[in-house]
């Protein structure tokens, strides 16, 4: 593939000092996960925004979570349609052949997709209004969340409510999948919506009983 390019040197570094270190004092365990495979207990759907770091927010480790990642954290519906689906492949995966206990959607404050978002439907992004838009065909998911959400005069908290909406209707999305709903019945798999505050380090969970969400 001629258009492939070789590492940044910064990144090369910065690999060699990974494997010298953090995988050189744990070399047994790498090779434990290599040998037996993932058995990880839960999913993270969370955004691909960089500012956003599922293991470290969790203080997991290698193995713990099987993790994906997309603009916005959404979850579209269950739509066995013969296209391609990355996240939906990704949940049926995490379900069906992890048999994961856990399903954690994780959004976030400052999400790019967000603001992508309420910028289109409020018409102020003709571009990602276009047919061929990919990051606006799939912020088309998050569209009843701004009608939910228009009419609060305040911009921040507007912002906020919508990227609390984008984890709502992911986990209403979630439940269209019938290997999802049938293992919630089950009591096998739970669902989980946090919304993490970057700035502040914050994280509120959504309840259920309350439809709010509040600090952890």
């Amino acid at each position: 593939m001629r258009y492939a390019q070789p590492l940044p040197g910064s990144l090369v570094k910065r690999y060699h000092g990974w494997k010298a270190t953090t995988f050189a004092e744990n070399e047994a365990w790498y090779r434990r996960l290599a040998q037996e495979g993932q058995r990880p207990r839960a999913m993270v759907i969370s955004c691909c925004d960089s500012r956003v770091h599922v293991t470290s927010i969790f203080g997991a480790e290698q193995g713990e979570f099987f993790i994906h990642r997309n603009i916005a954290n959404l979850v579209p519906p269950h739509e066995p349609d013969g296209l391609r689906h990355g996240t939906s492949a990704a949940i049926e995966y995490a379900v069906t052949a992890l048999h994961i206990s856990q399903i954690i959607v994780l959004g976030h404050s400052q999400c790019g997709g967000v603001k992508g978002c309420e910028a289109m439907c409020s018409g102020h992004a003709p571009e990602l209004e276009r047919a061929e838009s990919f990051v606006g065909r799939w912020m088309d998911l998050l569209r009843p969340g701004w009608e939910a959400v228009r009419g609060i005069a305040d911009a921040d908290a507007r912002m906020e409510a919508l990227e609390k909406q984008a984890v709502l209707i992911s986990l209403e999305n979630l439940m269209t999948f019938p290997f999802v709903a049938e293992a919630v019945k089950s009591g096998d798999l739970a669902l989980h919506g946090l919304w993490n505050d970057i700035t502040r380090g914050a994280l509120e969970i959504y309840d259920a009983r309350t439809d709010a969400f509040a600090p952890l």
